[in-house]
């Protein structure tokens, strides 16, 4: 099966249509098999379109609702509300992703000293640890940028349990290839497994979980099956969510960055926008794939911004905005937020608007309110 992601919305809005017509109505039973790269996704593969918005989680709702009405859509669109919720979590708890980046920090360090770590680590990256399953998915990793959902579980298990290796090196292993990689779900879900993002509720892979889920190609022995959760002295602290910005009226300067790519949908208010500009902020220590994948897709939004407002578009430059008042996406704790230039008048979607105030605690305050929340987003 081609793993390959035109990184273009109209590339992701063919897979959104392909998943709808094909593998959507099988999803809630099939979502958690992985069959392997030669075979059809069982899952959306939706998530490197959703981490750049050059799709919206809102369209993808509405059209699987479209397709699979009264109810049927209803596992899907609570596994896109997943990542809704990792980022409105990590947006009031910023200090889980300042800190996973220093600690993979410090794990690099360690990696220098100590030469046991760095065999197991160089063995894990370049899947040559004899176990089975966990060395196929380090290498698709690396090669096509992408792995199943629930290969990305256990694969973060055995590194965390089995192998003993630092959680947050895992963490960065992955924001460096994984074509949808982003903070929120990446940090937070290599939490969740360590037992880290619900305390002392850990995820762990089992042989036959394993061999179930992949249809017998995999019994990987030498698992450690009873793990205990990890610790930590105190866990990230939760501050109020900063309010968004209300756009200037009259023309103004649109910046584009990396975590929201549809400019035509964006809540503008009575701006007129005159120029736009693009800013990309890679991930730390980003592989080449993702780097190009990135530099396509904000190509892809310039020239669609451009001929929607009727403007020039191009990558930021000094000077682009002339005197122009700058308004952009609201971006999420992560390298474009870290970038965005000061004075930027943010603007958030009633999407995240709804969802993230929700998103403070455990996924299930947020997953009883979805009817709530997709009301206030038509």
């Amino acid at each position: 099966m081609d793993r390959s992601f035109p990184m273009t919305r109209a590339a992701g809005l063919d897979r959104l249509s392909e998943f709808l017509a094909g593998a959507g109505a099988s999803y809630a039973a099939d979502r958690n098999t992985d069959r392997g790269t030669e075979h059809a996704p069982t899952t959306s593969a939706l998530s490197p379109y959703l981490r750049r918005r050059l799709i919206t989680e809102a369209e993808v709702v509405a059209a699987a609702d479209r397709a699979f009405g009264d109810g049927g859509a209803e596992k899907f669109v609570s596994e896109v509300f997943w990542r809704t919720y990792f980022k409105g979590h990590l947006e009031t708890h910023p200090s889980a992703w300042t800190e996973a980046l220093a600690l993979a920090a410090a794990g690099h360090e360690r990696l220098a000293a100590e030469a046991g770590l760095r065999r197991t680590y160089e063995a894990a990256i370049a899947g040559r640890t004899g176990i089975e399953g966990f060395d196929d998915w380090a290498r698709d990793l690396v090669e096509t940028g992408w792995l199943h959902n629930h290969a990305r579980m256990w694969f973060a298990s055995i590194w965390i349990f089995t192998l003993q290796l630092p959680w947050a090196l895992g963490a960065d292993f992955f924001m460096r290839h994984l074509l949808d990689g982003d903070p929120a779900s990446n940090t937070l879900s290599w939490r969740w497994v360590a037992g880290l993002h619900t305390r002392g509720k850990h995820y762990v892979a089992r042989a036959e979980n394993i061999r179930r889920y992949t249809e017998g190609r995999y019994d990987p022995a030498g698992l450690d099956e009873y793990p205990d959760a990890l610790d930590e002295p105190m866990p990230p602290r939760e501050r109020p969510l900063s309010p968004a910005d209300t756009p200037p009226s009259g023309q103004a300067a649109l910046l584009l960055h990396l975590d929201d790519l549809h400019p035509e949908s964006l809540p503008l208010g009575g701006a007129t926008v005159m120029r736009v500009g693009g800013l990309i902020a890679h991930a730390d220590g980003a592989s080449d794939r993702v780097r190009s994948a990135d530099r396509v897709a904000m190509a892809d939004a310039l020239a669609r911004a451009g001929a929607y407002f009727g403007c020039p578009a191009g990558p930021v430059e000094a000077g682009w905005a002339g005197d122009l008042p700058v308004l952009t996406a609201w971006a999420p704790v992560g390298p474009s937020a870290t970038l965005l230039p000061d004075g930027c008048r943010r603007v958030r979607r009633a999407w995240d608007e709804a969802a993230w105030p929700r998103s403070t605690r455990g996924y299930s305050r947020l997953r009883s309110a979805i009817p709530a929340v997709l009301a206030g987003c038509p």
